[in-house]
């Protein structure tokens, strides 16, 4: 029996995996504040969890969730927990990995320190769970004390854009062709790339052809969007006769996902790793949300 804890925004997700893997049943947390604001938390019925196989889905969305959820998963291997995987969708600082001049600093490298504190369990070390994580050497960022394990969901649209015809697959820059190339073997590719004009920078087509093809761009997150709208109409103008989008993160600080409502994408997917974006979207075209409860009901099970 596999036991999930989470946080009040993976509420939904939560009840989604439980309904897919009946090993699951679900826990328990109280998430009060204070009079001042700071956390009151309890792990209900938490002397019931000793040696049993624990999930906590997490969401640092706000800068204020990475304080009291921490709190939540640093006692959980101390309740003498038999396992603990930490199941974190969206690494929500993963675009400053690194820096380019003294002083800046690197806020993905001071996330996985504080992750890589989390106590080992009976069985040994927590497992990290990271979809899509924006730069795959951050890996390196954790220590040896926690095993971060980096997924992607890009099966998910493989299984959505199955049996549509015509498809061609493009990244809106050479990062991503490099990290999701090779997934989309069976399909023509195409990359765009940046290039300046002057004072602004415009998206151009630098392989490939789009021409009367049903395009998809394929990238790992999106905040305000500024390339993927400029990409879709440099595909539209080599000829594309449809554009979609899909990224695994659709963050959208701002709501800025309002910016993509009658842009003329076919279709927009995105997963629910950043469930509040993903519930303000659902049922608005062009959005669809491909769910990640099945994926991660099935990488949750128990190592043997």
């Amino acid at each position: 029996m596999i036991t999930i804890l989470y946080c009040p925004q993976m509420t939904d997700l939560a009840g989604r995996i439980c309904e897919v893997n009946k090993s699951c049943r679900p826990g328990e947390i109280t998430w009060r504040n204070f009079r001042d604001g700071f956390p009151d938390l309890r792990i209900l019925k938490a002397a019931e969890l000793r040696n049993r196989h624990l999930v906590f889905l997490a969401s640092f969305d706000h800068q204020a969730e990475i304080f009291r959820q921490l709190s939540v998963i640093y006692e959980l291997p101390r309740l003498a927990v038999k396992s603990l995987k930490v199941v974190l969708p969206y690494f929500s600082t993963g675009t400053m990995e690194r820096v380019n001049e003294e002083g800046e600093i690197a806020t993905a490298a001071t996330l996985a320190r504080m992750l890589s504190n989390i106590p080992g369990t009976m069985s040994g070390p927590v497992q990290i769970i990271i979809y899509d994580i924006h730069a795959l050497q951050e890996r390196f960022y954790f220590s040896d004390q926690v095993i971060p394990r980096l997924e992607t969901a890009v099966p998910l649209l493989l299984d959505r854009i199955r049996g549509l015809k015509n498809v061609a697959v493009a990244f809106p820059d050479e990062g991503a062709w490099k990290r999701f190339g090779r997934m989309f073997s069976e399909y023509p590719l195409i990359t765009a790339h940046k290039v300046r004009e002057g004072k602004t920078r415009k998206v151009i087509i630098k392989e490939g052809i789009p021409a009367g093809k049903h395009v998809v761009i394929v990238d790992d997150l999106v905040m305000t969007g500024g390339t993927l709208l400029q990409c879709r109409q440099a595909l539209v103008e080599s000829g594309a006769q449809m554009v979609s989008a899909y990224v695994t993160h659709g963050v959208f600080p701002q709501d800025s996902w309002q910016g993509f409502l009658d842009q003329g994408f076919s279709s927009f997917w995105l997963t629910d790793s950043c469930p509040d974006t993903a519930a303000r979207v659902q049922g608005r075209g062009p959005f669809e949300v491909l769910s990640l409860a099945g994926d991660i009901s099935r990488k949750i099970i128990p190592d043997v």
